[in-house]
């Protein structure tokens, strides 16, 4: 591997525009395929086969109207003022009536006058028809009358909120609080939310803004479901200073600092820009682009950084060519850096196996951005380093580095590799109780997909949340669509036994409106709203929907039915489970291939298990601290956001897979160092220091970089990107810091030689990979001493 790497890396070094070129190339291709194809995203996340799916399937398939996304305006009056002035009501009417004259809004009144004439054509039958598809839509649009009339039945309180009325008629899909201060439309699409054209949602918001025209004083907040925001914003960028601040400081020249800037940039260009092109055949989420962009320039910078840095320490320690040192940099650091993107790209696609179309989605184009990082690492960073030729070491640099020569014993990272080594049982036990301690409120963590309950008070999410919560109650923002189907599949559903389900579920103690919707057109299909009494991510809420799809549930038997719970929030809570579900399964996976991958590159058995188990430390105390700020809200004016709420829930697969592969980043970059110390000759404790010392600069360096990058991304205006930025930024904060920086050579220096032990049998049937180069080191000095005796 490491002579290919250097034959490679020579000929990029001498021919540099060949290489230069091809990739402006393929940055030419991509570029046009994107202005050919377009960009294509979706805010849509589902998971096929779970119940909420399967229910959502069907209905699409039997009553598409009913399948259709929901949306809500609210509007508010000023502080101490009533809507139902006759200006205010004549306003939201005519804002109303605007909504329902665009495309792809469902009219209700209109859907019933159709009904009607329908009826009188085609007879009593078609009346039937006709008029439950009508009920169906005018309670899909909102109407509550039912649901209160059915409340006061039950013997419940009346809820305090009734239809909106305008000189005597009621608005359909509207409602209004008993102290008129605000009011609530609700709506239905023809299609799901993410299916519809992104013009839509600002055609409805300027309808809907005609209640404010004419000095009404009325306030319009649309639901989140009509609210757009960028997936990240500005504050990436002070990420990427910080890591262009850091690599001048490493490297020593503002030259040299932004080769691995500039690769790392080109590589996202590449990696991004053929995503989107590719977006029009592959349906792709807002968050998979922010993903590998945060992914892509981290490891972009980092595996450059290493192959620079080796370079520079040839050239400055060792006196070679900048032409010499830069192949046997991607001969020798090149190599580590393949199989470091190699662990990420398994962890990445290990994602496939969970069968979740847009997680996996998400993992193929971050691991198609480390495959492009990675090519470009060992072919375009080694042909820009044959621009800047011998430039690429100051003068300056070459002085300092002969007085440090000297001095090289007295560094700070000797100093911390020999006090780690002298007091490693007291490390060990320390990073353990600090990681064990840090790692307790995983065991409390909730998973969920981020709503208004929990997003920042300025945004309109929030406040719809909050207006919605205050006038009608919380459970109004996640509204539960229930479908009952006889268990008999020749009978039919009656109106009785709608009748005696809608009853039924009235009586549950989490349960504020019932609303039956109407029949298919076989009557073998009944479709019941639902709204909870709780919010949508609440325990109360998840056991109601548990409840109602027990077979053998008094809901059930009142129906002699079964029942099916779909809804954005059933959707969300059947998400949450599936992917609870399947990561043991998805870990042990990772674990296994990247096991083999180490024992490859290690040729160790207990250097590899060693590297797993202080990243299980790094991980569960990553989840313990994410939970404790974004769950449970620890610190939350630090980290710019204003309530906790349930944490993402794929973060801990996508956090787990990305942190697995970079922790792994650097135990190969640390530990091979330590290795190529023992193959050189070193032993014992002295071969860890010696080892340590050689990388621990470039690896903080790096460390510090990557942190840097995804710490950039906590302040993102998407909820869900900050989670996933500070989960990927505390993790390699732990893994670099306290599990590879620290514990690794404590752990080192117990074992001694005996940590590169390898049954012989194994060591036979290993290849051998020669990542510390030391076969190629042997070539190139034999064929150094052969051109030394033709010479004489």
């Amino acid at each position: 591997m490491s002579t290919f790497l250097y034959k490679l890396g020579r000929t990029a070094y001498d021919k540099p525009w060949h290489f230069l070129i091809s990739w402006v190339v393929i940055l030419g291709i991509v570029g046009a395929m994107l202005g050919i194809n377009g960009i294509h995203s979706s805010s849509e996340m589902k998971i096929a086969g779970t119940e909420s799916q399967k229910v959502l399937d069907k209905l699409t398939e039997e009553l598409p109207a009913a399948s259709g996304g929901q949306a809500s305006i609210v509007f508010t009056a000023p502080e101490g003022e009533r809507l139902d002035t006759p200006e205010r009501l004549a306003a939201i009417q005519k804002a109303v009536g605007g909504v329902y004259d665009k495309d792809y809004v469902i009219n209700p009144a209109e859907l019933a006058a159709a009904a009607g004439a329908s009826a009188a054509a085609g007879g009593q039958e078609a009346q039937g028809n006709a008029a439950s598809q009508a009920g169906q839509d005018a309670a899909a649009a909102g109407q509550a009358s039912t649901g209160a009339d059915q409340a006061g039945a039950a013997g419940g309180e009346a809820p305090p909120y009734g239809p909106l009325v305008v000189d005597g008629v009621p608005v359909i899909g509207a409602m209004i609080a008993s102290d008129a201060s605000v009011a609530l439309f609700q709506f239905q699409f023809t299609e799901q939310l993410t299916s519809l054209p992104a013009t839509v949602p600002d055609e409805v918001m300027a309808a809907v803004n005609a209640a404010q025209e004419g000095n009404t004083g009325i306030g319009v907040i649309p639901s989140e479901s009509l609210s757009t925001m960028p997936a990240i914003g500005s504050t990436e960028a002070i990420g990427i200073a910080v890591a262009a601040v850091v690599l001048f400081i490493t490297l020593g020249s503002v030259v040299a600092a932004g080769l691995p800037l500039l690769t790392a940039i080109f590589g996202v260009a590449i990696s991004i820009g053929g995503a989107f092109a590719l977006s029009k055949f592959v349906q792709m989420t807002d968050i998979t682009p922010a993903l590998a962009v945060m992914i892509g320039l981290a490891v972009g910078i980092d595996y450059s950084l290493f192959i620079v840095n080796r370079q520079r320490r040839m050239v400055l320690d060792e006196g070679l060519t900048a032409r010499e040192a830069a192949s046997r940099a991607v001969g020798t650091a090149g190599s580590a850096v393949f199989f470091a993107g190699l662990t990420v790209i398994i962890a990445l696609c290990g994602m496939l196996v969970i069968g979740i179309q847009f997680l996996s989605t998400m993992a193929l184009v971050a691991a198609a951005t480390v495959f492009v990082t990675v090519l470009l690492s060992l072919t375009l960073l080694p042909a820009l380093l044959g621009f800047v030729g011998e430039k690429i070491c100051t003068a300056k640099a070459r002085e300092a580095a002969k007085k440090s020569a000297k001095k090289a014993d007295q560094g700070f990272a000797n100093r911390w590799a020999k006090g780690t080594v002298k007091f490693r049982w007291l490390i060990i036990a320390g990073v353990i109780i600090v990681l064990g301690v840090a790692a307790i409120p995983a065991a409390k963590m909730d998973l969920g997909i981020p709503s208004g309950a929990s997003a920042d008070l300025d945004t309109t999410a929030r406040q719809s949340y909050d207006a919605i919560t205050k006038g009608f109650g919380e459970g109004f923002n996640g509204t539960l669509l229930l479908v009952a189907e006889p268990k008999d599949a020749s009978a039919a559903i009656t109106p009785e036994q709608l009748g005696g389900l809608v009853q039924e579920l009235q009586k549950h103690e989490n349960v504020s409106v019932v609303t039956p919707m109407g029949f298919n057109e076989s009557g073998s299909m009944a479709i019941v709203s639902l709204i909870p009494k709780t919010g949508p991510t609440d325990k109360e809420t998840k056991d109601l929907v548990h409840d109602l799809r027990d077979p053998d549930s008094s809901f059930a038997k009142a129906a002699n039915a079964t029942i099916g719970v779909t809804g954005f929030t059933a959707i969300n809570i059947d998400m949450s489970a599936k992917l609870a579900e399947v990561f043991p399964l998805y870990v042990g996976i990772i674990v296994v291939l990247s096991l083999i991958i180490l024992l490859l590159v290690f040729r160790s058995i207990i250097v590899p298990i060693k590297a797993t188990v202080g990243f299980i430390l790094s991980i569960l105390a990553t989840f313990g601290l994410t939970t404790a700020v974004y769950q449970w809200g620890w610190l939350h004016d630090v980290f710019g956001f204003d309530t906790g709420g349930p944490l993402l829930s794929f973060m801990p697969i996508m956090v787990t897979g990305i942190l697995y592969g970079l922790a792994m980043d650097y135990q190969v970059f640390l530990v091979s160092s330590m290795r190529e110390s023992y193959v050189h000759g070193k032993r014992g404790a002295e071969s860890v220091v010696n080892g340590y010392e050689m990388a621990s600069r470039v690896v903080l360096a790096a460390a510090v970089i990557m942190v840097s990058v995804f710490a950039g991304f906590i302040f993102a205006p998407d909820a869900m990107i900050r989670q996933i930025g500070f989960a990927l930024a505390a993790g390699i904060l732990i893994d670099a810091f306290i599990v590879r920086m620290t514990l690794v050579p404590a752990i080192m220096s117990v074992f001694g030689d005996k940590a590169w032990w390898l049954p012989r049998w194994l060591d036979r049937l290993l290849p051998n990979l020669d990542v510390e180069g030391d076969k190629l080191i042997a070539k190139l000095k034999a064929e150094g001493q052969s051109k030394a005796k033709k010479a004489v």
